[in-house]
């Protein structure tokens, strides 16, 4: 990160990256140098009017900070949000962890920054975007990534950029049905991909196995490499459960590079290793991918929204 002292004429956009709890951000320079990193609560617990109120203050914070540490205001802003959105129009449609629904975002931000083009895109699809062009995925010319965390969601890379769907939702791999009848889904399915080999699905299987209820997936993990068959069976039911899925999404996409991350990816080896085996054993006539951990971390979100940023300038000065 750049952030020293008081620097001049230095172009960039702001990169905001809004989750179910925390903001992350960042002032982001055209070569992708993090200039500037900051996070904020979304103050969700005071409804979702606060939490749009708190976007907007503080993207205006970040510009003020752009303007007085780097010579200037921001070029374009990009923001990442969850849930269902109209890119197109610029509108967050529905995000049931923030209790939004049809909210103009972009347009409640172009005016907040004073008319810089804003970019409104998937967070998920954000962190995509950073690690197929500038992470894990860089030179690929089509990936997929696949966030493993509380839930599972993905997003499809084809030349640098991230496939929004028709509809906005592409990359809804957490909801393939894995196993018909199973597991209740909040989406209303049953037996959903995510109900079966997301963090949150191990963490409650582990906690169920070994009787802890404070137990997580990270220590279901700790005790898979310890040799606790308890572990091991509740491992294995979720790396089966997450090869079934990506292989159907390996069939219908194609990729090059399969990149995961999330935070089950933070196992590494443990899982990485049992999860390519897998894999692999599912293909029939499939072309194998590399199957890569992600590359950026916590800061793909912000590194994603600052690439969409300077994406929408640009096309605002061909336009």
């Amino acid at each position: 990160m750049v952030d020293r002292g008081r620097l001049f004429h230095v172009k960039h956009v702001i990169a905001l990256d809004v989750g179910g709890t925390g903001m992350k951000a960042a002032l982001v320079g055209a070569d992708t140098t993090l200039l500037h990193e900051a996070r904020r609560p979304t103050e969700r617990e005071r409804g979702p009017e606060a939490v749009v109120a708190a976007i907007l203050d503080f993207a205006a914070e970040l510009r003020e900070i752009g303007e007085r540490r780097f010579g200037g205001p921001p070029l374009a802003a990009g923001v990442g949000v969850p849930g269902v959105l109209d890119e197109d129009r610029g509108v967050a449609v529905f995000a049931a962890n923030l209790g939004w629904s049809d909210v103009p975002l972009r347009a409640l931000l172009t005016e907040r920054l004073g008319g810089i083009p804003v970019a409104l895109g998937h967070d998920v699809r954000m962190g995509g975007l950073a690690e197929g062009r500038i992470g894990a995925g860089e030179g690929a010319r089509r990936f997929l990534f696949v966030s493993v965390g509380t839930g599972i969601a993905g997003a499809i890379g084809i030349d640098g950029r991230i496939d929004p769907g028709a509809h906005g939702s592409s990359g809804e791999i957490g909801h393939i049905v894995v196993r018909p009848g199973g597991t209740a889904c909040g989406c209303g399915q049953s037996g959903c991909l995510e109900t079966l080999a997301s963090a949150a699905a191990v963490g409650r299987a582990w906690a169920d196995a070994s009787g802890d209820p404070a137990a997580d997936a990270a220590d279901c993990a700790k005790a898979v490499r310890s040799g606790d068959p308890r572990a091991s069976a509740v491992w294995g039911e979720m790396v089966g459960a997450l090869a079934d899925g990506l292989v159907t999404g390996l069939t219908l996409l194609d990729p090059g590079v399969l990149i995961v991350g999330g935070g089950l990816a933070e196992a590494g080896e443990t899982l990485f290793a049992p999860l390519r085996t897998a894999v692999e054993e599912r293909l029939t006539f499939q072309q194998l991918p590399r199957i890569v951990p992600a590359a950026l971390g916590d800061t793909a979100g912000c590194l994603g929204a600052g690439l969409l940023a300077w994406d929408r300038l640009s096309t605002e000065v061909t336009a």
